[in-house]
């Protein structure tokens, strides 16, 4: 199991609009893109998007279902990768202060991922978790301006 946390500057609401804008997902999401919405309104229990994965001159299409919502505390996601089988994602979204504290845990399912699932797995997940909070937090910084006590400290007062 890999499981990786971030803490991010702003405060879960904020984290939580981007999580919920299924066009958002391949900004934060490594190795995806060209997400679209498949079944359902994303993110309610069932709801489905697809999206485009790229190695080298080919693309895949994978898709991801919503298999627990609770709005907004945790959401828990099934990637579907065709052959390669599917993945558990789980977000957990706490409140820390001012700021939100999200944790990710992943683990394969089916297929060959959890055939083969082992440490060194769990490594290579671990670094893609890494990127993947980081780009999280850095686009719902982006997204959502910084209030009057974010970080500690006062944000300057426009004049």
């Amino acid at each position: 199991m890999a499981a990786r946390h971030h803490l991010i500057e702003r405060p879960p609401s904020a984290v939580w609009a981007v999580l919920e804008d299924e066009r958002q997902y391949g900004n934060w999401v490594v190795g995806t893109s060209g997400t679209r919405r498949e079944q359902g309104d994303w993110p309610e229990l069932g709801s489905s998007i697809t999206y485009s994965v790229r190695l080298g001159p080919k693309e895949f299409t994978g898709r991801t279902v919503v298999r627990r919502v609770e709005k907004p505390r945790a959401l828990e996601l099934e990637a579907e990768a065709g052959a390669l089988g599917s993945a558990r994602i789980a977000l957990d979204i706490r409140p820390w202060g001012e700021k939100t504290l999200v944790t990710v845990d992943e683990h394969p399912l089916r297929g060959v991922g959890g055939t083969l699932h082992n440490v060194l797995l769990d490594s290579l997940i671990q670094i893609r978790h890494r990127s993947m909070l980081a780009r999280l937090a850095r686009l719902t910084e982006r997204l959502t301006p910084a209030g009057p006590e974010v970080g500690g400290r006062r944000a300057a007062k426009a004049g």
